[in-house]
């Protein structure tokens, strides 16, 4: 949907087709479930707002993630930023739910910014770099929390439970995105980096402030995603975000986002974090029907598998659209 210009037909081919494929796939995930489990209601409406107030944190952190590896980047800090801005939110969460917020976008903010210095300035890998911010935000989360839940202020909590709160900002989120990915000259130009930093830079695009800015972005959106979680759990958890940033991965690359970056959809990803958070509740759904039993553990198995076949398939995918 959203390409670079410049980029090869194999590339749009490889968007568009694993773009259609999330979408058909969660269709018929619906429809399987709706058939399967129709004596458990599943397609009713508390489960399906349900599904989208838990699937919005995920998505936010998934979003900014797209707007990373569109530039051919990775953060792998998400995760550990989601611990750390829930704890921060909950922390400040007796001053009212804008301090709370202001508090955990900002500790979001800051990972982001140290990510986007380091790259930029010192030439470090993202890989290397938001490795190294995953261990440091992780422990600071721990440091601040004393290795332990903190209480959300009731007020903040009776917000989390708003359902329709959550599911807003995650629309409104995926809606700026797009505009922003579609129209918006850093959506453009983010796109030209990951089709070719070198060629970018020949073109008279600011390479350092543009990745600066998806760093900064992705950041931000992971802190918001901490801010929705611990409002929802009434808990600010350190722990919280662990293996996040592989769900975000996984969400953004079966919507057809190359990990070699300069082809991204900002609606795909959405469906792809969509679609996570159908299986992981049909999951649970099969636990309700009672013929096996599945521990919670298994979402994690779920999470590693969905990410290895996403990346098989998009790997086998461009090479047959190869000359």
């Amino acid at each position: 949907m959203m390409v670079a210009p410049d980029r090869p037909r194999t590339a749009r081919l490889v968007s568009l087709l694993s773009q259609s494929g999330v979408l058909i796939a969660l269709i018929l995930l619906l429809v399987f479930g709706g058939i399967r489990y129709a004596s458990l209601n599943f397609l009713g409406a508390y489960n399906v707002v349900s599904v989208l107030q838990g699937t919005a944190p995920y998505a936010l952190t998934a979003l900014g993630m797209c707007f990373v590896i569109i530039t051919g980047g990775i953060d792998l800090s998400v995760g550990s930023v989601v611990g750390l801005s829930g704890v921060v939110a909950a922390l400040l969460s007796p001053h009212g739910f804008v301090i709370a917020l202001l508090g955990a976008v900002g500790a979001g903010l800051l990972v982001g910014l140290v990510n986007g210095l380091i790259i930029t300035r010192l030439n470090i890998q993202p890989f290397i770099t938001t490795l190294a911010t995953l261990l440091a935000a992780h422990g600071a989360a721990l440091l601040l929390s004393h290795n332990a839940g903190v209480t959300v202020a009731p007020a903040v909590v009776d917000l989390g439970q708003v359902k329709w709160l959550s599911i807003g900002i995650m629309l409104a989120a995926f809606v700026i995105g797009a505009v922003v990915l579609r129209w918006a000259r850093f959506g453009r130009n983010a796109l030209a980096v990951g089709g070719g930093a070198d060629a970018s830079r020949l073109m008279g695009l600011n390479v350092p402030r543009i990745l600066m800015g998806v760093y900064l972005l992705s950041g931000a959106l992971a802190g918001l995603a901490g801010l929705l979680i611990s409002a929802q759990s009434g808990a600010g958890q350190p722990n919280e975000g662990t293996g996040w940033e592989l769900s975000a991965i996984a969400a953004v690359v079966v919507g057809g986002t190359l990990l070699t970056g300069g082809v991204g959809s900002v609606w795909a990803t959405l469906t792809g974090s969509l679609l996570l958070g159908v299986i992981l509740n049909m999951l649970n759904f099969e636990n309700g029907l009672g013929v096996v039993s599945l521990s919670p553990y298994w979402q994690s198995v779920i999470r590693g598998v969905f990410l290895l076949i996403v990346v098989v398939l998009q790997s086998r995918t461009a090479r047959a659209a190869e000359p």
